[in-house]
């Protein structure tokens, strides 16, 4: 077995892979041993042993917590390090008890500038929409910075005090003294380096629709600024392919002409109204950090939930998929989870691996198994129809293999 390269910034992937696990807490370890025996399957199935991926499981989150007193041991980020791709099960960050984000510190650790979350209606999932067959929109998020960059001082903390003091006596600006604080970061090079993705994400998976979100009207020097750098990227690296709004009708009928993208944007609070009143208009949705996490999870309530909706964490270097939604601790071990959006997040990972025939086997068993009403308990119940397990479900998969 042998590990990917990075070579002149390009992935070199051995036939005989090793790829890194982490399981993840509460429902993690069902639906993670669901996905890694769809993906063995499919990889058996499509590549008939010219192709095999040897599995490697990592600590991490609360179970690596209770071995080894840490929810991210170092020798987990040396060893991804090394992999340079990974998948992952939700891992748990306890609620205003000030552990960090183990998910953040992976980003951050690792430049996963790029958080991806292709969003589409399967025939059989349960939605609030007339007509769900127009949900296919993915959400590139800028995944660095924003608030989630973690630059928060308690209230009555020396740093908060400083901080308040300082916008007091240099700006002029109150703040009352019981303010806990965040600091909003949002920079000119992230915010072009993500839009640069958006702009290749769209051109290779064919998009002819790219929306930039943002709250720039309230916050003009950071959401604003972001809204600002992202046409600057598009107008360089899209040339006279791109067509701006004005344009597409003015010239083009409101439709968007072969060989061209439309490149617009959207006020926050209108984007995740249009959504939902018209997503057959969204491609592809570009946002900072904080925005993007919200409409990503509003996208899913569209098509079934977060139980179908896979992400990856993608930077120049190491990539990391996962499904997006929580641990639910409360299902733990009870074989109820749906284990889809990890499925999808390994399928995804095929694709980075460019082993697209595997991500696209994958993506069709998925559709096959739904359109035959096998769903888990979260969908089921919706449409008042019996429920498969999480490991009967993964068998379901299997078959449609």
């Amino acid at each position: 077995m042998a590990m990917i390269e990075l070579k002149r910034g390009r992935l070199t992937v051995p036939d005989d892979l090793e790829l890194p696990y982490i399981e993840g807490d509460g429902i993690g370890p069902d639906i993670t041993r669901a996905t890694l025996r769809v993906l063995d399957a499919c990889v058996h199935k499509v590549y008939n042993g010219k192709k095999s991926v040897k599995w490697v499981k990592l600590d991490a989150g609360e179970e690596s917590f209770a071995k080894l007193g840490t929810y991210m041991p170092a020798e987990t980020i040396d060893a991804i390090k090394r992999y340079r791709v990974a998948i992952k099960g939700p891992l748990t960050t306890p609620v205003g008890k000030g552990i960090r984000s183990i998910n953040v510190l992976m980003r951050q650790t690792f430049g996963l500038y790029a958080n991806v979350r292709p969003v589409r209606f399967f025939p059989g999932l349960p939605s609030p929409l007339k007509s769900p067959e127009n949900v296919d929109i993915t959400v590139v998020r800028e995944n660095t910075e924003d608030v989630y960059a973690g630059i928060e001082f308690e209230k009555g903390s020396d740093g908060a005090k400083e901080i308040i003091k300082m916008m007091r006596e240099k700006f002029k600006i109150e703040i009352g003294n019981d303010a806990g604080i965040g600091i909003k970061v949002i920079t000119e090079s992230a915010s072009k380096r993500i839009m640069k993705y958006a702009v290749s994400y769209a051109l290779d998976h064919r998009k002819n629709r790219i929306t930039i979100m943002h709250k720039g009207n309230i916050m003009k020097f950071t959401e604003g600024a972001f809204m600002n750098w992202c046409y600057d990227v598009a107008k360089k690296e899209l040339g006279p392919a791109m067509v701006t709004e004005q344009e597409l009708t003015e010239k083009y009928g409101g439709r968007v002409p072969a060989g061209k993208v439309l490149v617009n944007d959207r006020i926050a609070d209108n984007m995740l109204q249009q959504i939902i009143t018209r997503p057959e208009d969204y491609g592809i949705i570009v946002a900072p950090n904080l925005n993007g996490d919200y409409v990503s999870d509003a996208i899913a309530a569209e098509v079934g939930g977060l139980g179908v909706a896979p992400g990856g964490n993608i930077g120049d270097d190491y990539a990391v998929f996962e499904a997006v939604h929580g641990s639910a601790p409360k299902y733990a071990n009870k074989n109820v989870a749906n284990p889809t959006s990890m499925i999808l997040a390994g399928a995804m990972m095929f694709a980075h691996l460019g082993w697209k025939e595997a991500h696209d086997e994958i993506y069709n068993a998925v559709e096959k198994t739904m359109k035959e009403g096998s769903l888990t308990q979260d969908l089921a119940r919706v449409l008042g129809t019996k429920a498969l397990g999480t490991a009967e479900f993964a068998d379901a998969v299997v078959k449609n293999i």
